[in-house]
C-alpha cells in the first residue's frame, strides 16, 4: 500500500487548513486510516483516525477543531483542520494500519504561526 499525502502549509493562528492522503495499491479489507503528527525530539502522536465502517477517534487536543473524513471510493482520506494554533504546528503523516501492518506516508508540515 501506497499513501501519497497532500495540502499543509502555513496559516495564521484561527485559520484554516485541509490535508488529503490517498492510498493505492492493495487497500480491500479493514483497516483503519488516519493522521499522526510530530514535532522535533517529540514521537509521532495521533491526530485523528477513521476505521472501514467509519468510526472515528480524535485527539483531545483537536476535538471541535478538526474533522476526518472518508470517500471509501477513492480511498482517501481528508483532515478538516479549524481553528489552528500555534501548538498544531508540526509534520503530518498519514497512516493505514490493516492485518497488523502499518503503512506511512511521506510527511506534510503544518505551521500555524502566532
Amino acid at each position: 500500500v501506497q499513501l501519497q499525502a497532500s495540502g499543509g502549509g502555513s496559516v495564521q493562528t484561527g485559520g484554516s487548513l485541509s490535508l488529503s492522503c490517498v492510498a493505492s495499491g492493495r487497500v480491500s479489507g479493514i483497516d483503519s486510516m488516519g493522521w499522526y503528527r510530530q514535532t522535533p525530539g517529540s514521537q509521532r502522536d495521533l491526530v485523528a483516525r477513521i476505521t472501514s465502517v467509519g468510526i472515528t477517534k480524535y485527539a483531545d487536543s483537536v476535538k471541535g477543531r478538526f474533522t476526518i473524513s472518508r470517500d471509501f471510493a477513492k480511498n482517501t482520506i481528508t483532515l478538516q483542520m479549524n481553528s489552528l494554533k500555534p501548538e498544531d504546528t508540526a509534520v503530518y503523516y498519514c497512516n493505514r494500519w490493516s492485518g497488523g501492518r502499518d503503512s506511512w506516508g511521506q510527511g506534510t508540515l503544518v505551521t500555524v504561526s502566532s
